[in-house]
C-alpha cells in the first residue's frame, strides 16, 4: 500500500462547508490526526484510527503523522478553516525541514473556508478592500510584534481579521490592541465580533471602535475591523472596493 498525507481544512464549523475535496479524503483515509476538537468533527467508521492530541504539540503532530505516511498509511492531518491559515500545513513542512527522508511522501494541502471568510460573509463585504489577518496570541511570537504589526496594519488603513483575540491565559492583551488601534483610528471605525461563525451557537455583533470592550471576544471569535471607508448600509457592513 503506499502511503500519503493530506492536510485538510475542515471549514468554519458547519458540516455543509466542509469542501467535497476533503470529504473524499477523509473517505479514504485509514488515520486522522488533530486537535481534540477538530478530530471530534470526523465520524468513526470502521478501518480508520484517529489521533486526537492536545493544542500546542503541532510539530509532535506533525511527525507522528509523516511517519504513518512514510509506513503505507493514508493520514488526513485535520485543521478548522483553512490548514495554510494559522494551521497545521505550516507545521508539517517545519517537521519535514527537519527529516528529509520524508520528502518522497506524497503531500498534499486542500483548502478549507477560514473563520474569517465566513463570518465577513455573514456580515455583508467588510473585506471587501484590501485587508490583512492578525493572529494576536503571543504563543509563537512577542506580543510586541503583536502590538507593532496591528499599528502597521492601522496605519496603512487595512482592514483586519484578529484570530485568536482573547483567552483564560492572556485576557488583558486584547485591551491592548483595543488601545493601539484607538491611537491610529477614528472612534466611529467598524469592528465585528464574530463567535462561533457557522454553527448553532452563532452570534454577530458590530460595534464602532468607541464602544469596542475586550470581553466581547473569546476565543471562539474572530473580530472584524473596517478601514475608513467600511460602512453599513442597512443591516450589512461593506467595505468599497476602491480607495479613491
Amino acid at each position: 500500500m503506499t502511503g500519503w498525507l493530506v492536510v485538510a481544512g475542515l471549514g468554519p464549523g458547519a458540516d455543509e462547508l466542509v469542501t467535497p475535496q476533503v470529504a473524499a479524503a477523509l473517505a479514504q483515509a485509514t488515520d486522522v490526526v488533530g486537535y481534540i476538537p477538530y478530530v471530534a468533527r470526523v465520524a468513526p467508521r470502521a478501518g480508520l484510527t484517529l489521533h486526537p492530541s492536545d493544542n500546542r504539540v503541532e510539530i509532535d503532530r506533525a511527525q507522528h503523522a509523516l511517519q504513518m505516511a512514510s509506513e503505507g498509511r493514508r493520514v488526513v492531518v485535520v485543521s478548522s478553516g483553512d490548514p495554510g491559515v494559522f494551521a497545521m500545513a505550516s507545521a508539517i513542512f517545519e517537521a519535514l525541514e527537519a527529516r528529509p527522508e520524508f520528502l518522497s511522501l506524497d503531500i498534499r494541502i486542500l483548502p478549507g473556508i477560514t473563520a474569517m471568510l465566513a463570518a465577513a460573509a455573514s456580515a455583508g463585504a467588510p473585506l471587501g478592500h484590501d485587508f490583512c489577518a492578525i493572529n494576536l496570541s503571543d504563543n509563537l511570537k512577542p506580543f510586541a510584534t503583536v502590538e507593532k504589526r496591528v499599528a502597521l496594519a492601522a496605519q496603512g488603513d487595512f482592514a483586519m481579521a484578529f484570530y485568536n483575540p482573547r483567552s483564560a491565559s492572556r485576557p488583558h492583551q486584547f485591551a491592548r490592541v483595543l488601545e493601539v488601534l484607538r491611537e491610529h483610528c477614528e472612534p466611529s471605525r467598524l469592528i465585528i465580533f464574530a463567535r462561533a461563525v457557522s454553527t448553532p451557537d452563532e452570534a454577530l455583533n458590530t460595534v464602532t471602535l468607541a464602544e469596542a470592550t475586550p470581553e466581547m471576544a473569546d476565543m471562539r471569535t474572530v473580530v472584524l475591523v473596517g478601514n475608513s471607508q467600511t460602512r453599513r448600509i442597512g443591516p450589512h457592513i461593506y467595505t468599497p472596493r476602491s480607495a479613491l
